[in-house]
């Protein structure tokens, strides 16, 4: 009597539902892969996104930075009881600045030495002139193209913008008429010679 001790095979069925279980997990573990490298890649993704708009975001506030440090916002101080008008600025120490007059009124272009300045004088006569005939007591405004010249750290830098200046007359007694500055306000930025024409002729006073 032999001792060796048959071992039965399963069935041809079992062995083929044991595969498809083995192919089915198989399958499950590539998929869970799958997902894992998908979710992998989602991350990275959204790292990157997230630094690239951080940086973009920082370069926006950098060149903002840049814009405002380099705006020149100019501000117009009465003085001499309105017979001059200092120009100032908060962020800059400007170095020079050139006005330039409507055609019209035949005033050479100006450059004040020192700190810069709009002079009364400069334009009283012509203003007096297309005003006489009127009431002694009429204000109005005078365009005029600023160009200032100012640094940034170490870097030359220019603004020109057009502004007006708002003037006043008055009689006086046994002595004609006189003119008075009153302030100054920002019409537009930049500006060329033909635009200040252009704003000159809707605002020049009629005699």
């Amino acid at each position: 009597m032999s001792d060796d001790i048959d071992i039965a095979e399963p069935p041809s069925s079992e062995k083929a539902d044991r595969a498809r279980t083995r192919r089915r997990w198989l399958t499950l573990a590539e998929i869970v892969a799958v997902i894992g490298v998908a979710i992998a890649g989602l991350n990275l993704y959204a790292n990157w996104a997230d630094r690239r708009d951080q940086a973009a975001e920082h370069s926006a506030e950098q060149s903002s930075e840049a814009r405002d440090k380099a705006r020149v916002e100019l501000v117009g101080t009465v003085e001499r009881d309105g017979r001059s008008l200092k120009l100032t600025d908060a962020r800059h120490d400007l170095s020079e600045a050139v006005i330039v007059f409507p055609t019209s009124l035949g005033i050479a272009t100006q450059r004040p030495p020192g700190d810069p300045a709009i002079e009364a004088d400069w334009f009283a006569a012509p203003l007096l002139t297309l005003t006489d005939g009127g009431s002694d007591d009429r204000t109005g405004r005078l365009p005029v193209l600023v160009t200032t010249r100012y640094f940034v750290g170490d870097n030359p830098q220019t603004a020109t913008a057009i502004y007006d200046i708002i003037w006043r007359t008055s009689g006086r007694w046994l002595r004609g008429r006189t003119l008075r500055i009153e302030g100054m306000k920002l019409r537009q930025r930049g500006g060329t010679q033909k635009t200040l024409d252009a704003a000159w002729a809707r605002l020049m006073p009629k005699g």
